[in-house]
């Protein structure tokens, strides 16, 4: 939640994370010395908390022993993370080590007063009491807030709320139901593509957010360019002109983030609603993050990069937790280059669509390997014996519909606009749009459509790989 402070909040405000971060760097010169001296590093919790106590009061400015304690949990936190994931082999995990400007600082319920709109933010004793206002009301009752977390993104100051929240409560007969289970494909293009248990499928469509990244990161590459000339050399301070750029850079930076991050809550709500509608009790959830490490070449390395699925999964997570619904994270590896009528092997699709040359099948291909991952077992990988159900009614949804531009092609100005081609010889119409597998679900013949092809969400979502008419363009 943003912040409506007057100049002397603002001063205040950022000398308590300057002080949390003063916490930080206290830790690591502390521990640097114990290794010179070949003694066991201080990393638990409760000794760290005897140090704080034995520097006495006042030595880290106006933040209070609550603050600098959760700078100190958060440190061991991290410390024992490492440690977990090294001891599991891998190597790549690395200890708390480098310092930094300002350090988010955490109080928990009891410590902080919260009346209506003004938070009175904990300070050291013998300091004047630091009251801040919100920028809009709390959407949660004051005794259900646990905790605060005054941090600092892109420049500008943000109070954190957490609070307890009950699962949600239904009506007889409406509440999620443990026997129908969905399966959760995870991806760059569609965020989350859904098979129901009933031949009901859903996508989401990640393209606004693709287009965001890159419209983001054409625009950084240009200012850096405009002003590589300007920039100060290694260990000046730079011109008032280069501050101003680099604090406009901070803040588009931050709504780059900002948006982003809408967009991907929203996506997972519209995963959350619909398992709602459709009563699904249970998500089982493809992880990929097994690939992220494989080099995959320059161009596919950024999208990884970009791709943020340990967010996606945390969000999801997030709302189906509040919703009652259980999830599962199963082994996804290959989902998306097996049949499921003759489950063998196949080549690796150019488009959206799945074609099998042993039997003939098609279909989305992220449709058919969210119903493949709902056969997965948790925690085993292997699939069961039952042939996926895969989805034969379709719903298309957009994630980022908040973005600028995001329903109408979003292209790049400086790009010069290409002539339209002129249309060749009239063909045969293309068929109707289909959903994942070789039927119409609407009882027409498929060698025989009807009708104009489906254009949902802005892009096409044809199934079948109908051949391009003699004679067209």
């Amino acid at each position: 939640m943003g912040l409506r402070l007057t100049s002397a909040q603002r001063r205040r405000c950022f000398g308590v994370l300057r002080s949390a971060a003063d916490v930080w760097a206290c830790v690591l010169e502390v521990n640097a010395w114990r290794h010179r001296r070949h003694d066991a590093a201080l990393v638990g919790y409760q000794e760290l908390c005897r140090e704080l106590a034995a520097s006495g009061p006042g030595t880290f400015g106006e933040l209070d022993s609550a603050g600098a304690r959760s700078v100190l949990r958060r440190f061991s936190d991290a410390w024992f993370a490492a440690a977990k994931r090294r001891k599991d082999g891998d190597l790549s995990a690395r200890f708390p080590r480098g310092r930094r400007g300002l350090m988010p600082v955490r109080w928990y319920h009891g410590t902080f007063t919260l009346d209506g709109r003004r938070v009175r933010i904990p300070t050291a004793r013998g300091t004047a009491p630091l009251w801040v206002r919100l920028a809009r009301e709390v959407p949660y009752p004051a005794e259900q807030v646990r905790s605060i977390t005054l941090l600092c993104e892109a420049g500008r100051l943000f109070l954190e709320v957490t609070a307890e929240v009950p699962v949600t409560t239904y009506r007889p007969g409406e509440e999620p139901d443990p026997g129908r289970v969905a399966g959760v494909d995870l991806g760059i293009i569609h965020p989350y593509a859904v098979a129901g248990p009933d031949g009901d499928g859903l996508l989401v469509s990640g393209r606004a957010i693709r287009a965001e990244h890159r419209m983001h990161l054409a625009d950084t590459k240009a200012r850096r360019r405009a002003v590589a000339g300007r920039a100060p050399k290694p260990g000046q301070r730079g011109s008032r002109r280069w501050r101003q750029y680099r604090r406009r850079a901070r803040r588009v930076e931050g709504r780059h983030r900002r948006r982003v991050r809408q967009a991907q809550h929203e996506a997972a709500r519209t995963v959350i609603s619909w398992a709602i509608r459709k009563r699904v009790g249970v998500l089982h959830v493809g992880d990929p993050r097994g690939v992220l490490d494989l080099p995959a070449g320059r161009r596919h390395n950024l999208r990884l990069r970009q791709w943020q699925v340990g967010r996606l999964l945390q969000v999801l997570t997030d709302k189906a937790t509040l919703a009652g619904i259980t999830l599962h994270l199963v082994d996804e590896r290959g989902t998306s280059s097996t049949c499921p009528a003759c489950r063998k092997r196949v080549p690796k699709p150019h488009g959206r669509t799945l074609f099998c040359p042993h039997c003939t099948f098609s279909g989305h291909r992220d449709l058919v390997a969210a119903a493949s991952i709902a056969t997965r077992t948790p925690g085993g990988g292997t699939t069961t014996g039952a042939a996926p159900v895969l989805p034969q009614v379709l719903t298309h949804r957009r994630a980022g519909r908040h973005l600028p531009g995001a329903g109408r092609s979003r292209r790049d100005p400086r790009r010069p606009r290409h002539h339209r081609r002129r249309a060749g010889p009239v063909g045969p119409r293309r068929p109707p749009h289909h959903p994942v597998g070789s039927r119409s679900p609407h009882g027409e013949d498929p060698q025989r459509p009807t009708g104009n092809p489906a254009n949902v969400g802005g892009h096409r979502t044809s199934l079948l790989p109908w051949p391009r008419p003699p004679g067209s363009r």
